[in-house]
């Protein structure tokens, strides 16, 4: 579904993505993994035509379709669903408007009054707070009032940058299991994220980033077995499980 082919992405003159490679494959989860600076949501921006003039070289090509180049509002219209990292919700606006802001792009009014209902069966704390502003919703209801609004724009690709960032451990569990729900209604997801403990648990592939490089990529169950990997990015030795993530699957209903 999309494809990154050799990208080089730069700063003023200092080079932050060095000639990086990935595909993200339809109706897959892929995971972006890495420590602050590590060029992971330089990525992001890349893709999505945030920063001006870059990629300095290399292909994205998104369907089959090179994207590199185009405006923001373009590359999204296509398609693509962006949750940027601190949420950056509306504060001014209701839960209501920032949702159907999420939808400014399509003309399709009645289908848009179904895509709201869906999302708010979703996501049932956004339900009852629909005519709150923004602004006085807790950080993980942010979270999720950010994720209904990209679900607006109706994508095939969602993108997500560090979605757990500020939340609590119980509520980054949720927001997980959001995602992979998600996923599971058909919806292609890029996933940027420190967290690799979570990001574990959710991804289908998992590509490893260090100083604007990836050292590491493949399917997320075998190289979440790798000792290497384990200690040094999951911060666990051997024997040590991670359960918390089974125990929230199993305790909630989704509609």
């Amino acid at each position: 579904m999309l494809t990154i082919e050799n990208i080089e992405t730069f700063y003023d003159k200092v080079k932050v993505l060095n000639g990086i490679s990935f595909t993200v494959a339809e109706g897959k989860i892929t995971a972006i993994l890495g420590n602050n600076g590590a060029g992971k949501s330089t990525t992001l921006n890349t893709i999505l035509g945030l920063i001006d003039d870059q990629p300095e070289k290399g292909t994205i090509l998104y369907q089959g379709l090179p994207i590199e180049g185009r405006e923001t509002h373009r590359i999204i219209s296509l398609g693509i669903g962006y949750v940027p990292e601190g949420r950056e919700v509306f504060e001014e606006l209701t839960v209501k408007e920032n949702l159907l802001v999420g939808a400014y792009q399509r003309r399709d009014k009645r289908a848009v009054k179904e895509d709201l209902e869906r999302i708010l069966t979703w996501f049932p704390a956004l339900k009852d707070r629909i005519g709150q502003m923004a602004g006085k919703l807790s950080g993980g209801e942010q979270q999720m009032l950010a994720i209904g609004r990209a679900l607006m724009n109706k994508p095939d690709l969602l993108i997500l940058d560090e979605p757990s960032l500020g939340l609590s451990p119980r509520l980054v569990t949720e927001i997980f299991g959001i995602i992979k729900e998600i996923n599971k209604q058909g919806i292609t997801i890029l996933l940027v994220e420190q967290n690799a403990r979570m990001a574990f648990q959710v991804a289908d592939e998992v590509y490893i980033m260090e100083n604007g490089r990836f050292v590491r990529n493949g399917p997320a169950v075998e190289l979440e077995s790798d000792e290497d990997v384990r200690e040094f990015y999951l911060g666990i030795k051997e024997n040590e499980s991670i359960k918390g993530y089974q125990r929230y699957k199993r305790k909630r209903t989704w509609r």
